[in-house]
């Protein structure tokens, strides 16, 4: 496998010392250094498209901000975030390109995956509305990202994570359940709930998974009235192919414990669960958890593309020269591209002030703002779902 490596990942330091770029760029720096072409550029980030539709959230700055650190470059950059639309730049590096062309390759993949997976979760946000909301994708990705892929569902919209190390770095509890594994070991579902209750510390909700052996009904049932002075819920994870019409097995449910008095036992879903999934279950479940469909996101296309030489606007084909902001009207949310050394001014639609969402965060290598905490960025994102976002609405969609 190589020098000593046990896993097949690039380490932070393999990322650093650029043996992560593609090599198209070290060969280029070799050039220009050799034929000493030092020279200032500004460098923008811009999608074309989302592959979510009209819209999508800036993710991937922190890794961003991490790398560029201590390097002679400026930085500008929406925060992290923000709702951004096809061809606004995201970011724009302002330096010698030498200083920051093998880092290219890196950067793009910072921001290209994490944006997917956060315009994922912020998409089932809106769809889940006020329900809660896990991601429990990490399994179905390369463990050496799954803090990445976690803090990105997290801060689009998702209440929680499952893996440990990332709510570590997110700052949160580590949310969960239990496994069929367990259920199987005690070989009944009420055994090994009690075994759960005896063991697991009291903070941590008690949810019985009830579709491993029975009936999901009638395991429903018996485990909630077996269980009904500590038990908070249950977990329905039916495979594919034994599902059927999960909505009315759900409502099957909910009726068996309202007539029994157990109307308050919360109901969760797993197990293929995309979006128009929550669409349809949403009005029936308290919460989902969510695994392939976040992890394996699509990830946002973006590009890093020179608009600017030493002050001169230029580009190649198909892009537009010279460095941009992206300006927000404070009071209608109308959106336009200016120019990145532009004030922002008054919106021609309303009259509103506008607001420059590129801000300087690193000047000469130097960090100007520490990120804000995920909890925060979070928050940021899910404010901006009340809003008028660009484009149609899921729902439309789906009745188009």
């Amino acid at each position: 496998m190589g020098k000593n490596r046990k896993f097949l990942i690039a380490t932070q330091g393999d990322i650093i010392s650029k043996k992560t770029t593609d090599v198209y760029f070290k060969r280029t720096v070799d050039i220009l250094s050799k034929k000493k072409k030092s020279k200032i550029v500004k460098a923008e980030f811009v999608a074309k498209h989302s592959p979510y539709g009209d819209w999508a959230v800036f993710s991937g700055l922190l890794e961003v901000m991490e790398l560029l650190r201590d390097k002679k470059v400026n930085l500008y950059a929406m925060p992290e975030g923000t709702v951004f639309v096809p061809y606004e730049p995201v970011m724009v590096i302002e330096g010698d390109y030498i200083e920051f062309a093998e880092y290219e390759t890196p950067l793009l993949g910072f921001i290209c995956q994490a944006s997917g997976i956060a315009t994922k979760a912020a998409r089932m946000r809106k769809i889940a509305e006020d329900k809660t909301l896990l991601s429990f994708g990490a399994r179905r990705m390369h463990p050496a990202i799954s803090p990445m892929i976690e803090r990105s569902a997290y801060i689009g919209g998702c209440d929680g994570v499952s893996t440990i190390l990332a709510a570590e770095i997110i700052g949160e509890e580590a949310k969960g359940t239990m496994p069929h594994s367990l259920v199987l070991l005690f070989e009944d579902t009420v055994e090994a709930l009690k075994a759960y209750h005896e063991i697991v510390e009291r903070k941590i909700p008690r949810i019985a998974l009830i579709d491993t052996f029975l009936d999901e009904k009638f395991e429903a049932i018996r485990v909630a009235e077996k269980a009904k002075e500590f038990l908070y819920g249950i977990r329905l994870d039916t495979p594919g192919s034994r599902r059927g019409n999960l909505k009315r097995i759900i409502e099957e449910i909910r009726w068996e414990f309202k007539i029994r008095n157990l109307k308050n036992v919360k109901i969760f879903v797993s197990g293929g669960i995309d979006e128009e999934e929550i669409f349809t279950l949403r009005d029936v479940v308290d919460g989902f958890g969510v695994g392939t469909s976040l992890s394996n996101a699509k990830a946002i296309d973006f590009a890093m593309d020179i608009v600017e030489i030493e002050q001169r606007p230029i580009a190649k084909r198909g892009k537009r020269a010279g460095a941009k902001n992206v300006f927000i009207c404070q009071k209608c949310t109308h959106r336009r591209i200016g120019s990145l050394n532009e004030k922002p001014g008054k919106c021609k639609k309303c009259k509103g002030k506008e607001k420059a969402l590129l801000e300087l965060l690193i000047k000469n290598g130097k960090v100007l703002k520490s990120p804000p905490k995920p909890q925060d960025i979070r928050e940021y994102v899910i404010s901006q779902l009340k809003e008028n976002l660009p484009g149609i609405s899921w729902e439309k969609r789906k009745e188009a």
